[in-house]
């Protein structure tokens, strides 16, 4: 997926930064499409290219076509450029201009995600990544997301260097790893008027379900990942406290080395002897490789997403039990009356 980038091409270079995506209608429901039939059919992630141009501050986004699934017998970067000649002859907006991924109850960041969109940018310099949430769509709540990596993300990669050294002299943690740049939906008139009729057809008990209590399997599918995340990242801190207590005994075993090599000095400087050859301390106790903090602060921001989520699903479902307690009670006061 990473090397999806390189094959982009150029969009037209603007001096003027990308303040907000303008989306095409249609381009929303061949991600919309391609999204949920990968997700019920393999439960795979849906990948895919976004294609469009830069006005002034903004990118539209009017087209896109799936990436093809991984197949040995077919190269990615000529099926890419194949349809986008193929676009381009019909008359269809042709630039590379992001890629797009759905994504479960809003988890999206990982490790292969931030690699991409690094090339992307690189490449692409005002591509996005647009992030659809099928689990929250699929009960009602349209989610889609553009973002950006940061310059300190941009730079974190560059440099290859993930120790926590580089990342405190970045100042980058997971909340900084991205940046989200507002989405509109744009649609023609003609498409405007027709949803206008559609929405009148539907007869008026539909899409008045709001008071839907049935909230255990959703809340229990996100504590479990918020679980598995938090095991996880557990294990990333005993890694990170062993390799401390690893160097901390090291440096003790240093300075005893050291110790001792002074006092046999010594010795022999009382009995004239010639003082011992110095050697490179660094030598012989070797130090110990710092482990990545790259994959903790990914996993990091992962709980940071299942909490939010967990939170905004409970404020929500206690607001509806309230509302619902305070309707039997109007009822029953009403029955007893």
């Amino acid at each position: 997926m990473a090397s999806r980038g390189g094959s982009a091409r150029r969009v037209p270079e603007n001096d003027a930064a990308i303040t907000y995506v303008q989306c095409d209608g249609l381009a929303v429901m061949k991600i919309v499409k391609h999204c949920h039939e990968e997700s019920c059919s393999n439960m795979e992630v849906a990948q895919g290219a976004l294609l469009g141009l830069v006005v002034e501050n903004r990118l539209e986004i009017t087209n896109c076509f799936p990436f093809p699934k991984h197949d040995d017998t077919m190269d990615e970067e000529e099926y890419q450029l194949d349809m986008m000649r193929r676009l381009r002859r019909v008359n269809v907006d042709h630039f590379h201009v992001g890629w797009y991924q759905s994504a479960d109850v809003g988890n999206f960041l990982s490790q292969s995600l931030l690699e991409s969109q690094y090339h992307y940018q690189t490449s692409i310099e005002e591509s996005v990544v647009v992030i659809y949430d099928t689990k929250k769509s699929a009960r009602g709540f349209l989610t889609l997301k553009a973002y950006r990596l940061t310059p300190q993300a941009i730079a974190m990669y560059k440099d290859g260097d993930y120790t926590p050294e580089a990342l405190r002299n970045l100042k980058i943690g997971y909340e900084s790893l991205f940046i989200e740049v507002p989405i509109v939906i744009r649609n023609s008139p003609l498409t405007n008027i027709m949803m206008s009729e559609l929405s009148e057809m539907i007869p008026e008990e539909e899409g008045s379900k709001f008071l839907d209590l049935g909230t255990a399997s959703v809340l229990e599918g996100q504590l479990r990942s918020l679980m598995e995340r938090v095991d996880e990242l557990n294990q990333e801190a005993i890694k990170f406290n062993r390799y401390q207590q690893l160097v901390v005994r090291q440096q003790q075993d240093k300075h005893r080395w050291l110790v001792k090599r002074a006092q046999e000095n010594a010795a022999r400087a009382a009995k004239d002897e010639p003082p011992l050859p110095e050697e490179d301390v660094n030598k012989l106790f070797k130090p110990h490789p710092v482990p990545p903090r790259l994959n903790p602060m990914i996993v990091a921001g992962q709980i940071n997403t299942y909490s939010q989520h967990i939170s905004q699903f409970c404020s929500q479902s206690l607001a509806k039990l309230y509302l619902t307690q305070a309707l039997q009670n109007a009822k029953e006061s009403k029955q007893s009356t």
